[in-house]
């Protein structure tokens, strides 16, 4: 910062004191608060978006990373026997091929159809923050510059060319807030409405994106499936698989060295 503007900063800081105090009568603009707000809504929206589609990515790769490593487990506790027509295998190349093909061939779409869209509309936000920011600072000069001119005309100067000087340094610095306040107060509005036309192309995007991940994953799941015993699916629904695997564990139980475990 450069020795104006810590000069400058400074200043503005005992004007926010005595604006909290009551000595320094502060502007009040509904209507670009109002526009603000809706802007700030919009922002943290964004942010949030931005930051939960990046997770989705993330979480599509955990998750048939995840299921390829059951799958390795799975194949490996089989064996080569107890998984009927190699079903545990037929899993795990399925799973592989999900992990491999599928996300991988889902990856480079996603980021140019949803990801960098919605990086590049949060990136906007940089420029409308300094200006927001810079309109704060030129309100405040012109809040304390209102101020002094108020103070000599209530309580005139020795010295006549004093109000005639802060009058036009009053002006000036109304000038230059009332150009910031009007361009904030007509382009936020169409910033925020401009955001449903942007991102309507990564929304289509990215519902596209997930059906062609659930589509995949069931097609190649299915595949599997027709090797699984039928049979299993009907105990399931009826309970029956339960009482199963309870009298396998009972059998297990039985077993000499499982006894001695309770030892």
């Amino acid at each position: 910062m450069s020795w104006n503007g810590f000069k400058k900063a400074v200043s503005r800081a005992g004007t926010s004191v005595m604006m909290k105090a009551g000595q320094i009568e502060q502007t009040v603009d509904r209507e670009y608060e109002m526009q603000e707000r809706r802007f700030r809504t919009m922002e943290r929206a964004t942010n949030n978006l931005q930051k939960e589609a990046k997770g989705y990515l993330d979480s599509l790769r955990a998750m048939t990373s995840a299921q390829v490593k059951i799958a390795e487990v799975i194949d490996v506790f089989y064996g080569d026997s107890g998984a009927s027509d190699d079903v545990s295998t037929r899993y795990l190349t399925a799973v592989r091929e999900l992990d491999s093909e599928t996300v991988k061939e889902l990856d480079e779409p996603y980021r140019e159809c949803v990801l960098e869209p919605i990086t590049r509309f949060t990136s906007y936000f940089v420029d409308v923050n300094e200006a927001i920011k810079k309109r704060s600072h030129k309100l405040m000069d012109y809040d304390k510059l209102r101020a002094k001119t108020k103070k000599l005309i209530d309580k005139p100067s020795d010295d006549s060319g004093k109000l005639p000087l802060a009058e036009r340094e009053e002006n000036q610095a109304r000038e230059i807030y009332t150009h910031l306040n009007d361009q904030l107060t007509a382009e936020l509005p169409q910033l925020i409405d401009f955001r449903v036309p942007y991102l309507d192309p990564s929304f289509e995007a990215l519902v596209k994106i997930q059906l062609r991940f659930c589509q995949e994953a069931y097609t190649r799941l299915a595949e599997v499936q027709q090797y699984l015993e039928p049979q299993v699916r009907d105990d399931y629904a009826s309970g029956q698989l339960d009482t199963d695997v309870e009298a396998a564990l009972v059998k297990m139980r039985e077993l000499t060295i499982a006894g001695l475990a309770k030892a």
